[in-house]
């Protein structure tokens, strides 16, 4: 990850905290003072941003390390692996916000109906926390950093989870007293959810994941463009982080010289590293065109 990448990441991270803390602060304080399950479990909720967010603050900051002796590729997956250590976060909180809730509705005679202080404060937790949202998802796309991707769905599902709140806290107050435990549950399934999606990329990543299709055909497009390239052989790409690495195997003019062929690999290595800046490195191996179809090597 460049300077101004991290930078980036780290304005918007940061933002982001102290926005959180300000909202954890006055949703539990505003469910125990309203008397409100829903509220208190979407404040945990805010909490866990927090926690999620320094995870993306670490991550980043590791990522941006340059290439060692220990790590030839770089340090980009730790953004990846802040990810996966995301999801099991938001997936732990979702459990401890659903039973609480799955609790209160076994026990709802003890349930005490909730003031219209956390209504007001899920109101104003929804316009903060799509902000939140709209702003991460945004640098989150334009350095493509899957950890602040993470963190910007995580701010999505707490916008969401408020509505849950809303609309369980209002249906308690209007003498459906069950709303409030049952909006908590709510609240985790949505969590969960979005925990689920975070830990699959996650994983997916972790495991090599090929890099998107138009990606793929952005780079044939650019292979098949090059002056010497008669044909595209195998194609193989793999995440690492916000970047990603290629390789690629292209049929040549079986009479060239090895400098020749040499120089074509290496012009169009220059090209696809210019053209898509997702691509860290990229290894061109050269065939000879012996046999080769329109469309495919074959040797």
């Amino acid at each position: 990850m460049s300077n101004s990448r991290y930078e980036e990441a780290t304005k918007v991270t940061l933002i982001s905290i102290i926005w959180n803390v300000i909202l954890t602060f006055i949703k539990v304080l505003g469910g125990i003072l309203g008397k409100s399950n829903a509220m208190i479990a979407d404040g945990l909720h805010s909490a866990s941003d927090i926690i999620s967010s320094i995870g993306v603050l670490i991550g980043n900051k590791i990522a941006k390390t340059p290439n060692d002796k220990e790590h030839n590729y770089g340090h980009e997956k730790a953004e990846t692996l802040v990810s996966f250590l995301l999801s099991m976060l938001l997936i732990g909180v979702a459990l401890k916000i659903s039973l609480n809730g799955i609790n209160s509705l076994i026990h709802l005679n003890d349930v005490q109906v909730p003031t219209f202080l956390p209504l007001i404060i899920s109101v104003i937790s929804i316009g903060i926390k799509e902000y939140q949202y709209k702003i991460t998802i945004k640098v989150a796309k334009k350095i493509n950093s899957p950890s602040l991707k993470a963190d910007a769905w995580h701010h999505r599902s707490d916008a969401l989870s408020s509505v849950a709140a809303f609309i369980g806290i209002g249906g308690s107050l209007l003498g459906f007293k069950a709303l409030d435990p049952i909006a908590t549950v709510v609240v985790g399934l949505f969590v969960a959810k979005v925990g689920l999606d975070i830990f699959k990329d996650a994983i997916n990543e972790l495991m090599d994941y090929s890099i998107n299709e138009n990606d793929e055909s952005q780079i044939i497009t650019i292979a098949n463009d090059t002056d010497g390239v008669l044909n595209i052989g195998e194609l193989r790409t793999r995440k690492h982080g916000s970047m990603a690495y290629v390789d690629l195997t292209i049929c040549v003019n079986k009479d060239l010289t090895v400098l020749q062929g040499h120089e074509i690999a290496n012009k169009l290595e220059i090209s696809i590293l210019e053209k898509l800046q997702i691509v860290k490195g990229i290894t061109v191996h050269v065939e000879p065109c012996i046999n080769c179809d329109d469309y495919k090597c074959c040797i």
